[in-house]
């Protein structure tokens, strides 16, 4: 395994030696991908933040993305922590938009604040008005996203493919790879009701005109029976049918939350958070086999080896 870092500092470029690991971490909603690694401080080795990092493995473009912190201790050693461009979604600004896609938004906000963009798929559902006042850009597009997501089914993820940002529906993001016991050295899985299930639903708006509330429920008597009244409650705004939404957020809802943790699997750079690759696991009376998607992906580079912890979640979204 050839890990190689290249560090632009104006005309120079600098490929230093790397001490004790490099790690790469991602995340599927609301933070950048992040690049961490030492070096050993050296007076040849002039690098700033703000400088372009990229990291291969083997050939493989796997990070590209800028210093935007130095830590110094008193054994020489300078620790590196680097961000894609998804860190400039930290920004915040507000946007009044109308019928406009997810996808338009996102256009709309790597232009303003001039980020690089790659493949965009076309989230195709048209978002009647959406009013964003003080938000990250995180936010700005999440909840597009997530209008899309309730109307549609449709889940996309949002991420940065070596300097360029891309948006593609999770269904796109199989990655053939399967982690079973043999692969991954320690996992842990967990089913819940606790968090993020609802099997009622209740959305509410302000009808101007008759100067009522206009309700909009929807609910699964089955699980009520099982679970107990787990209420999702909301006030809607704009044009949205309220029914519609209500309906196809109790779909999404309306169900178990499923989480596996796997610690130590044979490292793969194909995956990263968004992607899904094939699961098989047994526990007890339990069995997993299928896709689910990755939530968080940590890699470790180190003494050549390549090793990688993830979270994962269920499988609905991929089929």
């Amino acid at each position: 395994m050839k890990c190689e870092i290249l560090i632009q500092n104006g005309e120079m470029i600098y490929a230093p030696a790397v001490e004790a690991g490099i790690q790469w971490t991602t995340e599927r909603k609301g933070a950048p991908g992040k690049l961490t690694f030492q070096v050993v401080m050296d007076s040849a080795l002039n690098i700033q933040e703000g400088n372009a990092v990229q990291f291969c493995v083997d050939g493989a473009k796997v990070f590209y993305g800028y210093i935007f912190k130095r830590s110094f201790d008193k054994d020489g050693l300078m620790k590196v922590t680097c961000y894609d461009q998804l860190r400039y979604f930290k920004n915040k600004d507000s946007y009044v938009y109308r019928e406009k896609t997810a996808s338009q938004v996102l256009q709309m906000v790597c232009s303003d604040f001039l980020l690089r963009t790659g493949e965009v798929e076309d989230t195709e559902y048209v978002i009647a008005q959406k009013s964003e006042m003080d938000k990250t850009l995180f936010d700005v597009v999440q909840n597009a996203l997530d209008s899309t997501m309730l109307n549609t089914r449709k889940l996309y993820v949002l991420y940065d493919d070596f300097g360029r940002i891309c948006l593609k529906n999770i269904g796109s993001m199989k990655v053939p790879l399967l982690i079973d016991e043999e692969t991954g050295q320690n996992f842990e899985y967990d089913s819940s009701i606790d968090s993020s299930t609802y099997n009622r639903i209740k959305l509410k708006r302000e009808n101007r005109e008759t100067g009522k509330t206009d309700v909009y429920m929807t609910m699964d008597t089955e699980h009520i029976n099982a679970w107990g009244l787990l209420q999702y409650c909301e006030n809607i705004q704009g044009k949205e049918d309220g029914q519609a939404k209500a309906d196809a957020m109790l779909q999404f809802y309306n169900t178990k939350t499923k989480s596996l943790r796997i610690r130590d699997a044979f490292g793969d750079v194909r995956i990263r958070a968004g992607t899904a690759p094939m699961i098989r696991l047994s526990f007890g009376e339990l069995k997993l086999d299928h896709f689910m998607v990755c939530e968080q992906a940590e890699h470790t580079f180190a003494e050549g080896l390549h090793t990688m912890n993830l979270t994962l979640k269920g499988g609905e979204f991929v089929g």
